[in-house]
């Protein structure tokens, strides 16, 4: 039986983000240790002999929580699941928290890899997007870090407000001078609701094809340096992918807790509501039903295509693959894709648009 994952959402920032659409609130010490025991109490919900070989605290601002809060919850899933050894235990961090003393903490409770939010290695990109932590604050952050953790990854925002080719070259240049194994890029988006949702940023941000040429161009960079794009928004060097996150895009099952968490688990897509307050009221923190049915034909494709080695026709019913198949030679004619060996893969051409390139292949 394939190993799942778990995914702990913390809901809690000093400040929000102006860009940011994710569930989260202000920090307070109290809420905090209610979360917590309501999300240990949560983890009963599912199968005691669950196998478990990732943990992902994600937000929010994780690294917000004092440590013993994150050794309580680590506990509780060693007690309640069947956590292997060996598991990878992420912890999202903001640079601004990433101490002596935590980095201390954060390793002596079992966590082992951190992924940072750099964003940018500019000050003037940074105060763009409303982050709170300087350039040399985050660089010198992750030099602390690695004193101590093997396994670093980045995060970097492409189409900031006058980011520019040049500007991320650098970014690029400062982070991969560090012992960072692996970078998550990522395209501003500007989502409804937020304060960036506003004609004032949209004029500024990168458009369509600003934001191509500079993904293009960080692509390169990365390759160059050997860091492999094994997914679409993520480089890695050889062996340092992010096991948990390859879960989502590989369709193995997963356990989400926390408000605003999503599972995939025993056939079933299961979501908690956006609601910290009834979270933490709750004898039994509320989940609810999605779907009856998760990792169908269609959305294993959606997903294996995101993926650099893209799916494996075997994987599929005899009627379902043909089909692909027949859609994948007009596609891979045009360039978007590549169809060798069993396996359909994007090309670059083909992730630059990839959604369409995806809906005309499931037809």
């Amino acid at each position: 039986m394939t190993a799942a994952g778990l995914y702990i959402h913390v809901p809690f920032c000093a400040s929000k983000c102006p860009y940011c659409d994710f569930y989260s609130v202000a920090y307070r010490a109290q809420t905090a240790r209610d979360y917590t025991d309501a999300v240990c109490r949560s983890m009963l919900q599912y199968p005691a002999d669950t196998q478990i070989d990732t943990i992902y605290f994600g937000g929010g601002t994780p690294s917000i929580l004092p440590p013993s809060l994150l050794a309580q919850m680590i506990s509780a899933a060693r007690a309640h699941f069947s956590v292997a050894d060996g598991t990878e235990i992420t912890l999202e961090v903001n640079p601004n928290t990433a101490t002596e003393k935590n980095l201390t903490a954060w390793k002596e409770i079992g966590i082992n890899r951190l992924s940072f939010g750099v964003q940018s290695c500019h000050d003037d990109e940074l105060r763009a997007i409303g982050r709170k932590h300087t350039a040399q604050q985050a660089l010198s952050a992750v030099e602390r870090a690695s004193q101590l953790f093997a396994r670093i990854s980045c995060d970097l925002m492409l189409g900031i407000p006058a980011q520019t080719a040049q500007s991320l070259e650098r970014s690029v240049a400062l982070l991969i001078d560090l012992p960072v194994e692996h970078i998550s890029a990522y395209l501003l988006s500007i989502e409804p609701g937020t304060p960036f949702d506003c004609d004032a940023v949209r004029a500024e941000a990168a458009d369509e094809e600003e934001m191509t040429a500079l993904y293009l161009h960080l692509s390169q960079l990365l390759e160059a340096k050997g860091f492999t794009r094994y997914e679409i928004s993520n480089f890695a060097r050889t062996g340092a992918e992010s096991r948990h996150n390859l879960k989502y895009w590989q369709c193995v099952p997963y356990i989400g807790l926390g408000p605003a968490a999503h599972s995939c688990f025993g056939g079933k897509r299961y979501a908690v509501p956006a609601d910290l307050g009834a979270f933490c009221a709750a004898e039994m923190p509320p989940r609810e039903i999605t779907d009856e049915t998760c990792f169908d034909w269609e959305e294993r494709v959606m997903l294996g295509l995101r993926l650099r080695e893209g799916i494996c026709l075997s994987d599929f019913a005899q009627k379902d693959a043909s089909a692909l198949k027949k859609r994948a030679e007009a596609l891979q004619k045009a360039g978007y894709l590549t169809c060798a060996d069993g396996r359909i893969a994007l090309t670059t051409a083909g992730i630059l648009v990839s959604n369409s390139v995806i809906a005309h292949l499931l037809g």
